[in-house]
């Protein structure tokens, strides 16, 4: 019979237990590995061969020595909740049983158990990490300082880690494969311009830039973008047709220089120019006159 183990600050203090749900209850036993479903909310999407097979040959010689953690079906099979490396390495280490903590557990709370899990054991890469946080977020209705206190993350990095999935598919396939870090990628983000950060992960893979340099081309980039935005809204528009004959006209009555100024909406200045005090009343004396 399995032996009953009372919960110690982990999983079940992060996660506490709602109300109006089972509590989580676990029992430690070896359950048969074919017995054992995998888990549909694992986080972690990339397994290292290599390291599993070091794991594989730890564990003919020493066996599973932290259990796995699987909750009980209906049917009388178990599913994983946590603990997929070394669910793997033990069916290559051909194993047919595992030792396993069998909990009692909701599918959100299992949802819940599994991201925090491998967030806190699993050296996850950081677009795994957001897309768990994300999934706390918006499928278990985890609000950003809630799910802080979780995992035992400030606020900051959280968000940090969600604005990521803003980044184009590009960037985050090459955050996922490390081909980029999580600082280069940071520093993408305070660029708003698709087509801008994918010039800088090119620059950053072709040129093999440092993080700081990365920073100090987003900054260059950011300032071209201001450049530009000021230049557009400065642009003159051209003005209509009545308003460029107007001014002609006015300039050859008055025989000085004339500038209009109209905004799309069709507020604007007029403009006239005098070279000295003599000009300027020459130009009244045509105004009052007229």
């Amino acid at each position: 019979m399995a032996k009953k183990e009372a919960l110690g600050r982990g999983l079940g203090s992060l996660l506490g237990t709602p109300a109006n749900t089972p509590a989580l209850a676990t029992e430690i036993g070896k359950l048969k590995i074919k017995d054992i479903e995998t888990n549909p909310y694992q986080p972690r999407k990339d397994f290292d061969e290599e390291s599993l097979a070091e794991l594989a040959d730890s564990i003919r010689q020493q066996g599973v020595i932290t259990p796995i953690t699987v909750r009980r079906l209906e049917t009388g099979k178990y599913q994983l909740i946590a603990g997929e490396r070394r669910l793997r390495a033990a069916k290559m280490a051909k194993l047919t049983e595992i030792p396993a903590y069998i909990r009692t557990a909701t599918d959100q709370q299992m949802m819940e158990m599994a991201i925090v899990e491998n967030i806190q054991r699993e050296n996850l890469n950081a677009m795994e990490i957001a897309l768990s946080y994300a999934t706390l977020v918006d499928e278990c209705g985890i609000t950003q300082e809630q799910l802080s206190e979780k995992v035992g993350k400030n606020r900051s990095t959280i968000t940090n880690y969600l604005r990521l999935l803003k980044l184009p598919a590009e960037v985050q396939l090459a955050l996922r494969s490390n081909t980029i870090s999580m600082a280069h990628a940071r520093a993408m983000i305070t660029i708003d311009d698709v087509d801008k950060q994918l010039l800088m992960l090119r620059e950053i893979v072709d040129k093999d830039l440092s993080v700081r340099q990365t920073e100090n081309l987003a900054k260059t980039l950011a300032a071209e973008n201001v450049k530009k935005t000021v230049a557009k809204k400065s642009a003159k528009q051209p003005l209509p047709e009545l308003h460029e004959t107007t001014k002609n006209e006015l300039k050859s009555y008055i025989q000085s220089e004339v500038e209009i100024k109209r905004s799309r909406k069709g507020k604007g200045s007029l403009t006239i120019y005098f070279n000295n005090d003599s000009d300027f009343q020459r130009i009244v004396k045509i105004i009052q006159k007229k």
